[in-house]
């Protein structure tokens, strides 16, 4: 148990898949995570940006940017990723009890447990509830599962402090808690990731979102230069920009059906996802790993099923690789 909650184990590690199986970065499709394999069309950048360290001003134009995206009234804190506030998290209250949502993904307990919080899973709502702490991850990584707002402000009530992962919401905004924040939900954190939907994980952006003390708390521990300039540049482009963000819902959505029919062919069973990533039921991971891998398709899979893999969507001009690696599914 203890592995499962706390075991850091993570997808996007393609250089172990070359280093096993053979071939060259342009050989392989990565969709062991769940980027968007599309992005954001980085704009031409202010050689500024670069040169001296981001202004107040320029931080205000990305939070600003963000609470128009997320439809939120809560204060928001920019994060060296969403990673950058789960690990700032643990340490805003002396630990205690935490509750994680499960099977999720992996950094909340693993970063709960290293600051010494007793993280346990919970497999229902209701387990988690009376915790000092509750994570939920909503949609949930890897099944997709959605927690609707209604219920996660039930639950707060019920809890501590409740962090909501939202890493995964930009293509459904409906299911978001984050419009709800304020005073009333005093004691939840929403986090966002920008990476993902964008396709820009190298940026290194996320924001978490907070009523008062608890956003004051956390802007503390992110420190005056949080994320880079090039990056406030980007994602204050990219946030605004609502056109691109319909239409690239609609290409995840149709992505994620071409995916799902492909699947259905090789005699996997879905288990859920998002847009940006489908999960399966596999006769056996790890073997469906190794076949898709020694076509170059690196995927995921977990510790804790021997029958889940979980595929990102490949990016346009590849799809035939992934067709012809599945076709060849025994």
């Amino acid at each position: 148990m203890k592995d499962r909650m706390t075991g850091r184990d993570h997808g996007g590690n393609l250089d172990a898949a070359m280093t096993r199986f053979g071939g060259t970065k342009a050989d392989w499709i990565d969709l062991s995570t769940g980027i968007n394999p599309d992005p954001y069309p980085v704009p031409p950048l202010d050689p500024d940006c670069w040169a001296v360290l981001p202004r107040r001003q320029d931080m205000a134009r990305l939070i600003e940017a963000a609470r128009i995206a997320y439809r939120t009234p809560a204060g928001i804190v920019a994060m060296n990723g969403a990673q950058g506030a789960i690990q700032a998290i643990p340490v805003l209250r002396a630990p205690g009890r935490a509750a994680v949502l499960s099977p999720t993904y992996n950094e909340h307990a693993g970063a709960l447990a290293a600051a010494g919080w007793q993280a346990a899973e919970a497999r229902t709502l209701a387990e988690t509830e009376g915790a000092d702490l509750a994570v939920v991850v909503t949609p949930n990584n890897p099944d997709g599962r959605v927690t609707t707002p209604e219920a996660l402000e039930a639950l707060a009530a019920r809890v501590g402090l409740l962090i909501v992962d939202e890493s995964f919401a930009d293509a459904d905004p409906a299911q978001s808690i984050a419009p709800r924040l304020g005073p009333g939900l005093a004691n939840v954190i929403v986090l966002r990731s920008f990476g993902k939907f964008y396709g820009l994980a190298g940026l290194r952006l996320g924001f978490a979102l907070a009523h008062g003390e608890l956003s004051e708390r956390l802007a503390q521990r992110a420190g005056p230069w949080p994320v880079s300039g090039p990056a406030i540049e980007i994602a204050s482009a990219a946030l605004t920009d609502t056109r691109w963000h319909a239409a690239c819902c609609d290409r995840l959505a149709r992505g994620a059906a071409r995916l799902d029919a492909l699947a259905a062919r090789a005699g996997w069973k879905l288990l859920g996802g998002t847009t940006l990533f489908r999960t399966y039921v596999t006769p056996d991971a790890e073997a469906a790993q190794e076949h898709l891998a020694r076509d170059h398709v690196w995927s995921r899979i977990f510790p804790y099923s021997g029958s889940w893999m979980r595929l990102g969507l490949p990016p346009a001009d590849r799809w035939q690789q992934l067709e012809d690696a599945l076709a060849r599914q025994p």
